[in-house]
């Protein structure tokens, strides 16, 4: 959740450095949940713009609509930056319109491993020994 609210908060719109796999998978995973749920309030509440009575998680709710837009740009930035850390341009996010091939070919690059040293986007965030590098709590 850390990810998640550090990707809102103090990157909603950097497409500039780098992030990490740990960074940009949490925030995918946090993000999935969210628009889920907020897909199952808006069917529920009756809060849908395109009704679907045969599927109703095919329908395009209220809330869920919002939600979309909100994090649109923070969603785009992050990607923009986890390509980064894999020595690509940004840019290549555009290799996903290419039918089938394309999104398999931009999920292999951003689940790659950082680049060990620094890049032209700058220096490998795992080595700066950020928060996500502290060993996790024993309950």
């Amino acid at each position: 959740m850390n990810e998640y609210l550090k990707v809102i908060r103090g990157n909603y719109a950097n497409f500039k450095g780098r992030a990490r796999r740990r960074e940009y998978w949490m925030f995918v995973l946090v993000n999935f949940f969210v628009s889920l749920s907020l897909s199952v309030m808006s069917n529920a509440l009756g809060w849908t713009l395109t009704p679907d009575t045969t599927n109703p998680l095919r329908s395009l709710g209220v809330l869920d609509g919002l939600y979309t837009l909100f994090i649109l740009v923070p969603g785009l930035a992050v990607s923009v930056r986890r390509l980064h850390d894999t020595g690509r341009s940004g840019w290549w996010q555009l290799i996903a319109l290419i039918p089938l091939v394309g999104p398999l070919v931009l999920l292999f690059f951003l689940v790659q491993d950082s680049e060990d040293d620094e890049n032209d986007w700058g220096g490998n965030p795992k080595a700066l020994g950020s928060q996500s590098d502290a060993p996790l709590r024993q309950w």
